[in-house]
C-alpha cells in the first residue's frame, strides 16, 4: 500500500510516515499543495492524507482538484479544523474521511486500510440496481435518474448503494457507519447526517417522487413511498 501525506508540520509529517513505515504502508511526504500535484504525477497512490492549512494550494483546494479528475482515490482530511461546516466542506468536495487533530496513529491506520479494503472490493458483476427512475451500474459504479447521470463521490455513491441493498428496510445510523466506515463511534454520526443530505440533494431535489426517506429515531432508508 502506498500513501501520499500532505503535510506542513515537519515533525508530524516523519512521524506519521515512520509510524505508516511500521505498518507496512509506504509513505511519501510534501508540504504545499503545489508540491502535492507535481508528485502525483510521477507516483499511483492507493490514498491521499490531506492538511487543510497548508501553503500554496491548500488541502480543500488539493482535494476539490483531485476529484475532478480522480473519483476512486481514498482521501483523508487531518486537520486541527473539527467542526460540523469544516467537514461538512470536505466531504461535498469529495473526502472520505476526515480527522481532527490531535489524534491517534493507531486510528489513522484504522481508517486507511478500512478506506483501501473497500475501494478494492469488488462491485457486483453485470448488476443494475432500479428503485421507480433512479438506476445504479454497479458494474460502472455510476448512477442515473431519468437517465440524467448523477455525479457522486465515492462516500456518496457506497452510501446509495447500501440503502439501495437494503430494499427498502430502515438502517440506523450505527448500522450505516459499521457498512461503510468500519468505524464504531458516536463521532461519525453526524457525518451520516452530512452525507444523506448531500445524497438528497443529488437524487431527490429535482424530482417530485422523493426516494431518500427518515424515519425519526430509526434510521434512513430508500424506496417508493405509497
Amino acid at each position: 500500500m502506498t500513501a501520499l501525506l500532505l503535510e506542513d508540520d515537519p515533525d508530524l509529517s516523519r512521524e506519521i510516515q515512520r509510524f505508516l513505515l511500521l505498518k507496512k504502508i509506504e509513505c511519501d511526504t510534501v508540504f504545499d499543495g503545489e508540491l502535492f500535484f507535481r508528485q502525483i504525477k510521477k507516483n499511483d497512490y492507493d490514498i491521499f492524507l490531506l492538511d487543510i492549512n497548508v501553503p500554496r494550494i491548500n488541502g480543500l483546494d488539493v482535494c476539490r482538484q483531485v476529484r475532478e479528475s480522480n473519483k476512486l482515490t481514498p482521501i483523508i482530511m487531518l486537520t486541527a479544523y473539527g467542526d460540523i461546516q469544516d467537514k461538512s466542506d470536505a466531504f461535498g468536495l469529495g473526502a472520505d474521511d476526515y480527522l481532527v487533530k490531535p489524534f491517534h496513529f493507531e486510528e489513522l491506520f484504522l481508517r486507511i486500510t478500512s478506506l483501501l479494503r473497500r475501494s478494492n472490493t469488488p462491485q457486483d458483476a453485470d448488476s443494475v440496481m432500479v428503485i421507480d427512475d433512479l438506476e445504479i451500474n454497479t458494474t460502472e459504479m455510476k448512477v442515473y435518474r431519468k437517465n440524467e447521470l448523477i455525479d457522486l463521490t465515492p462516500k456518496e455513491y457506497q452510501l446509495l448503494l447500501t440503502l439501495a441493498k437494503a430494499k427498502g428496510r430502515v438502517l440506523s445510523k450505527q448500522s450505516i457507519a459499521e457498512q461503510i466506515w468500519d468505524i464504531h463511534f458516536d463521532s461519525n454520526m453526524n457525518t451520516i447526517e452530512v452525507y444523506i443530505n448531500f445524497l438528497r440533494k443529488k437524487i431527490d431535489r429535482n424530482h417530485p417522487t422523493k426516494l431518500i426517506h427518515t424515519r425519526p429515531g430509526f434510521g434512513y432508508y430508500l424506496k417508493i413511498e405509497d
